[in-house]
């Protein structure tokens, strides 16, 4: 069996228990699909192959092989989250270039399963926004090049959806994870608060940020979100009906919402039904100062990683970023904002089990050198994309971005499914369900381009 590149993870580690393949052999193969298309792509900040190498033949040479869940599976890691003997930039020049002495929890538990990480993904700085370029250079879209590949875990989304890497780890703050993984068509969950260590940064953002995986498909996403999480079993007992909230309107007033992803929403939504769930339409409470709320909270979380950097090697956006939140620090450092969002939209999760809504407002930014316009500039079109992830970081609730049909160009289009809290099972086995009775295509076809 050959062409490991663009297999999933579950296929991998299934072989290479059964001995088919030598987990050397795997990423081999991975490591010569990077150097062909990533120069393109631009998802890895740092790849380290020679190191990897001598990982995945210490995978193959451990006696419970058979036993290990991710058995020689590639896996590439978000640039903010510590690997052993590399440095992690957070995408800046700011940050020290030294190396680490250990690793993050999540990245021991992704070693300890068997998986072999091949390198450390571009971010745009500090995590901040929701397009990935800097001094490391600029993820983009495998779908479609001229366009971002979205952030904060771009790198790490644009390396999956190339079949750079059959899964990578990222995290979310306000969208970060499920932002890239719309844009370029893979699964994605950011699970509620404390399910999945987080260490991200100086404070996880006061709480609202959180690690979590990037697949292309649910089964892979299920595997590696066992591991992640430290569970056995992430699956509902049984099959049940659930009662869906399908909601189209944007959380933040004045955003406009694109036909695409409300016709997703809509299509989603009618299959679901015939699938046996009670589904229908109604919009959460959002409440007015749900803009203002986030946008104090997001711009405060950079401020705190942002002390003790050298502001001058920082880039414009990220200063002013910074700027701002230092006057909100102490408030928000309480969390009321966030209680009172969560009491606000407690009675709907009542009512409602799950909610569908679009992951996205539109198609992502083009690709480009966001990082040296201005910071209304940045704020503004990430806003304008992205208005629906925010609130379940407030929440902390469980939230997933799931594919779902085309947009006019081609690219990915996804919903979004959110959760109570401990609804992480329940998303996933929805997911699952959409994924099979709307197929998406795996991984994008950036390699037949060349031809």
């Amino acid at each position: 069996m050959s062409n490991w590149a663009g297999r999933t993870a579950a296929e991998i580690a299934a072989a290479v228990r059964a001995g088919e393949v030598t987990p050397r052999q795997v990423l081999t193969e991975h490591l010569a699909r990077i150097e062909r298309l990533d120069g393109r792509i631009g998802a890895f900040r740092k790849v380290r192959a020679r190191a990897a190498l001598a990982e995945a033949d210490e995978v193959a040479s451990r006696a419970g092989l058979a036993e290990l869940p991710l058995a020689g599976v590639p896996v590439a890691v978000k640039d903010n989250l510590a690997v052993r003997g590399e440095s992690h930039r957070d995408g800046s020049a700011a940050t020290p270039d030294t190396p680490a002495a250990d690793d993050h929890v999540t990245v021991a538990r992704l070693r300890a399963a068997g998986a072999v990480v091949v390198g450390l993904t571009n971010v745009p700085e500090l995590c901040v926004f929701g397009t990935t370029e800097g001094v490391y250079g600029t993820a983009r879209n495998p779908w479609d090049p001229t366009r971002t590949a979205g952030g904060s875990s771009g790198g790490s989304g644009a390396a999956v959806a190339a079949g750079l890497v059959p899964i990578a780890l990222g995290n979310d703050g306000m969208g970060s994870l499920r932002i890239p993984a719309a844009n370029c068509g893979l699964v994605t969950l950011k699970p509620g608060h404390g399910v999945i260590p987080a260490g991200i940064g100086n404070g996880d953002w006061f709480g609202m940020s959180e690690n979590g995986p990037l697949a292309t498909t649910v089964e892979d996403l299920r595997l590696m979100f066992g591991v992640l999480a430290g569970a056995d079993a992430v699956r509902t007992p049984e099959p049940a009906r659930r009662r869906i909230a399908a909601a189209v309107r944007s959380p933040l007033a004045g955003v406009s919402v694109s036909g695409s992803y409300t016709t997703a929403v809509r299509e989603a939504a009618g299959l679901l039904a015939g699938a046996g769930h009670r589904v229908r339409r109604a919009e959460p409470p959002y409440p007015l100062s749900l803009g203002v709320t986030s946008l104090r909270y997001w711009t405060a979380g950079t401020a705190v990683d942002a002390e003790g950097l050298d502001r001058s090697r920082l880039a414009r956006r990220t200063r002013v970023h910074a700027a701002v939140g230092r006057r909100f620090v102490r408030s928000v450092r309480g969390g009321d904002g966030r209680e009172r969002l969560r009491a606000r939209l407690a009675p709907f999760f009542a009512e409602h089990d799950v909610l569908l809504t679009p992951a996205l407002a539109r198609r992502s930014p083009a690709a480009g050198p966001w990082h040296e316009r201005g910071w209304l500039r940045n704020v503004l079109a990430n806003t304008a994309y992205s208005p629906f992830t925010p609130p379940w970081n407030l929440t902390g609730w469980p939230a997933m971005s799931v594919p779902f049909g085309t947009l006019p160009s081609g690219a990915p289009c996804a919903v979004q499914l959110v959760g109570r809290p401990g609804a992480e099972a329940e998303l996933l086995d929805l997911a699952e369900e959409l994924e099979r009775l709307r197929p998406w295509q795996r991984t994008a076809p950036v390699a037949e381009r060349d031809r």
